[in-house]
């Protein structure tokens, strides 16, 4: 894998540098000057259609930043992320997320191993699975079909089932339910099945190598959970027979690691893999998904898939000029490396969306939050951006007033669809419409603001005109679908992980491995013999960890 190319050494660089030094951003003077910059600037993806009309840029700014992705060879790490090269290289891997969408037809073979067809196995297996307790066919140790799923995970295990399974909501099963556990945090588990019939329940355990200390940790308080109930109700006997017995059918796994999911209990036979070419953020389309695929069924799961691989398709194959990936990829490094815009916020008018921020804030900066390029030597530009966000309109009573009047620029992104799922009227308005007028109205009012002679011709006192005053130019990019279907929640995905890799290009980076994560889990285990008593432990820290446990051991009733 050749070296990164540094960005600001490219003559596009250079020009982007120029071009911003002499922009004076005036989206409402450029609109009316250019009556078509909003079909100019608008693009249409899949099933998603992209404005980014109310950014600030122009056709010189795109021509440049089209350039620059020219000049750091977007293009040719692109095509080796697709064809399986090692791109990950602190790792030494692939990186073939998007093999995980391959229709079934396709043909990708890397380092002589059918790709397509060892993920289709996968598939074939997790579908005949969820038709198993879609039917009622799988069935728990008392014979009564399974009614909760609770999904064992975290970071990319828990992330992504959980919000593709908020976002599609309308297309699960009735009378057919998931849960999700995460947190350490004992009041997770505690709390996720405190209402449950353990006769009815069934847990994924999610963990490719079966070792992840939050992960195994709380399915063992699970499992403990649901043999003591079991027990309790006199579905079981007290029996170590009866135990693993219940152990099989209430547990499956999403692991490759076989002989530590035999271990614990669990059937291998009931264990769904998958590669160590899939990262954690970019698994959910994987075996990582099963819960969802129970919960939508396998034909809706396809569509989810198709829906990836239609955006996969676009970045591949469409020019520079109409990718809207990588058009929005470039616009993000123009407002991070040239506005010193360090965060982003994601604004879903969709409420089905609602932990959509949450699940980029993991694959944005745990991709891109990094200092040190793909060859280990130090980057030459800032890196990465803050995701945040929330539903509207919801955050439009909270941190709009930033967004708006503050001090500093917040590119954002709307996303809303047009059929809701619930077309409910009050008092004869069509409650969508109203929400969607809200959409509209923040993209413009953000664009192109207030000035002090329209507060003036309101009537408003000279006095705090000021304080009413929208400078405007605050940056937008509205997204717009038919509806939140599979598809759509599939592409839009889709979108945010190209959207990543090519920021990552640009900046030099290795967007799929994540050592960040690791120093703080690694700490963790040094340090618990400590919180437990080990007073030698504690005297190998330093001197405010030491207070704090102290201070902890001395108040932990």
């Amino acid at each position: 894998m050749n070296n990164p190319v540094d960005p600001t050494t490219t003559e596009a660089w250079s020009d982007l540098k120029t071009l911003k030094d002499a922009l004076v951003p005036d989206l409402r003077g450029w609109f009316e000057a250019d009556p078509k910059r909003a079909d100019e600037f608008t693009f249409d993806v899949a099933d998603l259609h992209v404005d980014l009309s109310k950014n600030l840029i122009n056709e010189d700014i795109l021509d440049a930043l089209v350039r620059l992705a020219d000049e750091v060879g977007v293009a040719g790490r692109r095509d080796a992320m697709f064809t399986g090269e090692r791109i990950n290289v602190t790792e030494n891997r692939s990186v073939l997320h998007t093999a995980l969408r391959l229709p079934a037809d396709a043909e990708l073979v890397v380092e002589g191993q059918d790709v397509v067809a060892d993920v289709h196995a996968v598939l074939n297996e997790m579908f005949a699975f969820a038709d198993k307790v879609r039917s009622g066919e799988w069935k728990g140790v008392t014979g009564k079909p399974i009614s909760t799923v609770v999904n064992i995970g975290i970071g990319g295990s828990d992330l992504g089932p959980v919000m593709v399974y908020e976002a599609l909501l309308p297309y699960k099963q009735e009378g057919l339910t998931c849960r999700f556990v995460s947190n350490i945090d004992p009041s997770d588990v505690a709390e996720k099945v405190a209402d449950l019939d353990p006769t009815t329940t069934l847990f994924i355990v999610a963990s490719k190598t079966f070792t992840t200390l939050e992960t195994l940790t709380n399915a063992r308080m699970a499992r403990d959970w649901l043999l003591g109930r079991l027990v309790e109700v006199g579905a079981i006997e007290d029996t170590d027979d009866a135990r693993r017995a219940a152990i099989a059918k209430h547990f499956v796994a999403v692991s490759t690691a076989l002989d530590k999911v035999a271990a614990f209990g669990i059937d291998p036979a009931n264990a769904f893999g998958f590669w160590d070419w899939v990262g954690g953020r970019y698994s959910v389309d994987s075996a990582v998904g099963l819960p969802v695929a129970i919960a939508v069924g396998p034909q809706g799961f396809q569509d989810f898939l198709a829906g990836f691989h239609a955006v996969d398709e676009h970045f591949r194959t469409v020019a520079p000029e109409r990718n809207v990936p990588l058009l929005m990829g470039l616009i993000n490094v123009w407002y991070v490396n040239f506005f010193q815009a360090h965060s982003h916020a994601v604004l879903p008018y969709a409420q089905y969306l609602h932990r959509f921020p949450a699940y980029l804030q993991q694959l944005t900066m745990e991709s891109n939050g990094k200092s040190v390029r793909w060859d280990g030597a130090p980057v030459t530009t800032e890196t990465g951006e803050i995701f945040w966000g929330e539903p509207g309109t919801n955050g439009q009573h909270a941190f709009y007033q930033l967004i708006h009047q503050g001090t500093r620029l917040i590119p954002a992104d709307f996303i809303a669809v047009a059929n809701p799922a619930h077309p409910i009227e009050d008092g004869g308005t069509d409650v969508h419409g109203l929400f969607l007028a809200n959409f509209f109205a923040q993209t413009a009012a953000l664009a192109f603001g207030k000035t002090a002679d329209e507060v003036r011709a309101e009537g408003t006192p000279e006095a705090i005109v000021p304080a009413r005053v929208f400078a405007g130019n605050r940056p937008t990019t509205s997204i717009l679908a038919n509806e939140l279907t599979p598809s759509v929640v599939g592409q839009l995905i889709a979108l945010y992980e190209h959207i990543t890799f090519v920021e990552g290009v640009v900046w030099g980076l290795d967007s799929f491995d994540q050592w960040g994560v690791e120093l703080g889990k690694k700490l963790a285990l040094e340090i618990a013999p400590a919180v437990f008593g080990d007073v030698e432990a504690l005297a190998k820290q330093d001197a405010s960890t030491q207070a704090l446990v102290s201070w902890y051991l001395n108040h932990r009733g």
